[in-house]
């Protein structure tokens, strides 16, 4: 529900910065895909990487929870490995996995295999982005990237991981590989970032997906510098950067400070201890817990109003659930939730 003139007046956009709006913005990481028909659907016989690098498609998909959800905001419709995959790396989305490759990065020559992004590599995401943004009118698009940390972790891996054991034996075996490896990580993230916000994104978002599963001490000296200048590199872009964790409770301040105007709060810390910790001076955007979308309404609607209750005390809020919508979601219920959460923060 946008009456903004245009997306940088967009209750979104107002929220991350910390100023007055008509209601509390909403929208839901995962909102577009496998929760709707109209997705499934539509991705019938078509592969994910496919999808993410066909302009059509991801218009499409983009666009589909908007219409149902009247959400306050669209997020591309991509993957976090679409980069590493335009970069050369071979690399595949295996339905009911994840990304996966068949090589994993080991040393410095598998380094020197992976170059660069320049926006070239990327002429179809520019394409996309400049439709989807055409459609969507005053409505906000929120453009995203993996953090270095992350995407490090499928490339050492080979995959997803339950434990990041190579990942780690890496990172403090041969910290210099580490470095210079997150280095370009956080190069080709920041120039996927910038090239969705010069098409015309109006926020971005950083995930890090597996950051939650580092101490303190090792993100602060392993992955922090990189996310920094992750997010650094979009400074002169004037749009606001969400910065988001799972299970990245013990993380936050040290993600609220990477250079970040709104912090991510996964289900696992309440809305009120994340703003405390943070201070108290930074737009929030959380955090309700994705499997709560299974329990009765009643319940439901409890915990909706208490974050909403909880988010008042910070400078702006961004509802949203602690992760991504799960694939068997109701996504009637996600049309509710957006309706609530409008009918309750109406000022």
């Amino acid at each position: 529900m946008n009456t903004a003139a245009s997306p940088s007046d967009s209750p979104l956009v107002r929220a991350a910065r910390g100023e007055s709006v008509p209601h509390t913005p909403v929208w839901f990481m995962r909102q577009a895909g496998r929760s709707l028909p109209e997705y499934r659907e539509l991705r019938a016989g078509t592969t994910m990487m496919e999808a993410c690098r066909t302009p059509d498609l991801v218009t499409e998909i983009t666009l589909q929870p908007v219409r149902r959800h009247r959400v306050d905001a669209a997020i591309f419709f991509s993957d976090i490995v679409v980069p590493l995959e335009a970069v050369g790396i071979d690399i595949d989305i295996e339905p009911g996995i994840g990304p996966v490759l068949d090589v994993p990065f080991r040393s410095r020559e598998d380094l020197d295999r992976i170059p660069e992004l320049t926006p070239d590599m990327v002429g179809d995401i520019t394409e996309s982005v400049r439709r989807i943004v055409l459609e969507l009118g005053p409505t906000p698009l929120i453009g995203f990237a993996g953090a270095p940390f992350t995407l490090a972790s499928y490339l050492i891996e080979g995959g997803p991981s339950k434990n990041h054991e190579n990942t780690k034996a890496l990172m403090h075996g041969d910290p210099q590989l580490w470095h210079d490896l997150c280095a370009r990580l956080s190069q080709i993230a920041a120039t996927f970032l910038q090239v969705q916000v010069d098409a015309g994104a109006s926020a971005v978002q950083l995930f890090d997906s597996w950051a939650g599963f580092l101490s303190k001490a090792d993100y602060r000296r392993h992955v922090l510098p990189h996310s920094t200048a992750t997010l650094s590199a979009l400074a002169d872009r004037d749009v606001p950067r969400i910065h988001f964790g799972v299970g990245t409770g013990e993380l936050l301040v040290d993600m609220a400070g990477a250079g970040t105007e709104v912090i991510g709060v996964d289900y696992r810390v309440s809305l009120a201890e994340a703003i405390e910790r943070v201070g108290g001076d930074q737009p929030v955007q959380g955090n309700l817990d994705p499997a709560l979308l299974f329990a009765p309404w009643e319940v439901i609607e409890a915990q909706v109003r208490r974050i909403l209750a909880e988010g008042r005390a910070a400078p702006g809020h961004i509802f949203n659930l602690g992760h991504g919508v799960l694939p068997d979601t109701d996504p009637v219920v996600l049309t509710r939730v957006v309706e609530l959460v409008h009918e309750v923060s109406g000022r």
